[in-house]
């Protein structure tokens, strides 16, 4: 089998302009096709272009040499890392298991070395800081949710306001943990948005509600200061979205600074390499709860690694309309907050392409939050 080609596609999602990156390989072998995700935010031109350019290494290679592929395509062009160059290796290797799981008829999780558990335990969204955040999550109660990840207060106008925003952020977290009882867990998705300072008062303001974790509490550039902030935070810590390979979580799971690791399968280096990764935390008993909040493609990829991976034990899964699974279409059940081990080779998603072709890119326009002297706040 011979790798003939690749193919782009790139989805807006929305008139704002968040757009899905995928990819499909194609082989001489007829209808035998892998699809995979590399999606960035704000980045979707670039990561199309970091994407084609593997072609001309990959066209009449054998798809089914994944970690061959993957060293070549990381290691060969020398210059290595970030989110652009990895999230492109990534989609490709994602496309890549795909191929092997429909040619011998299994799904991925099979061929990883089959279920590590019966069903995966997953989270949704919605926000505490709003009436129609409250009415939401009632609704995810309903559905059967566990857990619900909201993130840390509402930035009104743009504008940060330190001491006001930790202060209502954190008094939000009651109600919502009055509205989910003592046994559903809450997740705080920081998202980079506070400084070191911020960071520590959320922490222990938000304390009382019992947070799982709060994740992305600071920046990545930084391990010194996520260790910091942790030292002082009695609540567990998460991240990892925005780290890559194994090599980026190294350090981190070495240290043991947080408590949950968060890689992310279409940026990480795929799913092989986020197995890697998880072993590694499994020596370290650290948990992970893999990070995903795209398409329908990712979220399989993730599925097929938490389904063999024992220390994956929460796994992210956004919700939206269902226009999504109009350009998805998953053969993934979640029910009752948990989703079922899918049977379908591959990774069990296709891309409709004429549905996805009724949504070209749009530029991207993300939130430009400052403080209130103008200075840049992160977003």
């Amino acid at each position: 089998m011979k790798i003939t080609g690749l193919k782009t596609f790139v989805v807006a999602t929305s008139p704002q302009g968040k757009n899905w990156v995928f990819v499909k390989v194609y082989t001489d072998q007829p209808g035998l096709d892998g699809l995979g995700e590399g999606t960035v935010t704000g980045k979707a031109q670039t990561i199309v272009s970091a994407i084609e350019e593997h072609e001309r290494f990959l066209i009449g290679k054998d798809p089914r040499n994944i970690e061959y592929l993957w060293q070549a395509m990381y290691r060969y062009p020398r210059w290595r890392g970030g989110p652009v160059l990895n999230s492109a290796i990534s989609a490709i290797e994602m496309a890549l298991w795909d191929i092997k799981g429909k040619e011998l008829g299994q799904p991925v999780w099979q061929l990883l070395g089959g279920a590590a558990r019966d069903r995966i335990r997953c989270y949704a969204h919605a926000s505490p800081h709003s009436e129609s955040g409250l009415k939401r999550i009632q609704e995810l109660l309903e559905l059967g949710y566990t857990a619900i990840k909201s993130g840390p207060f509402s930035v009104k106008d743009d504008v940060v306001h330190p001491t006001r925003d930790v202060r209502e952020g954190a008094a939000a977290f009651g109600r919502m943990r009055e509205l989910l009882g003592e046994d559903r867990d809450i997740l705080i998705d920081a998202h980079g948005l506070l400084t070191p300072t911020m960071a520590v008062d959320f922490a222990r303001q938000v304390a009382p509600h019992r947070p799982m974790w709060i994740e992305e509490i600071t920046q990545p550039e930084d391990l010194t200061t996520l260790a910091y902030v942790a030292q002082r935070s009695p609540v567990p810590l998460a991240t990892g979205e925005r780290l890559f390979t194994k090599w980026g979580f190294n350090d981190l799971i070495q240290q043991r600074v947080v408590d949950y690791i968060q890689p992310d399968v279409s940026h990480d280096g795929g799913i092989l390499e986020t197995k890697k990764i998880a072993a590694m935390a499994e020596a370290k008993f650290i948990e992970v709860a893999l990070h995903g909040a795209s398409s329908e493609v990712l979220t399989a990829a993730n599925f097929h690694v938490d389904a063999t991976t024992p220390n994956c034990t929460i796994q992210e899964h956004p919700l939206g309309t269902a226009w999504r699974y109009e350009v998805i279409e998953t053969k993934w059940v979640v029910k009752d907050g948990y989703a079922e081990l899918c049977h379908a080779p591959g990774l069990g998603v296709e891309l409709n392409e004429k549905e996805a072709a009724k949504h070209p890119y749009v530029a991207d326009f993300r939130n430009q939050h400052t403080f209130a002297d103008g200075a840049v706040a992160d977003a």
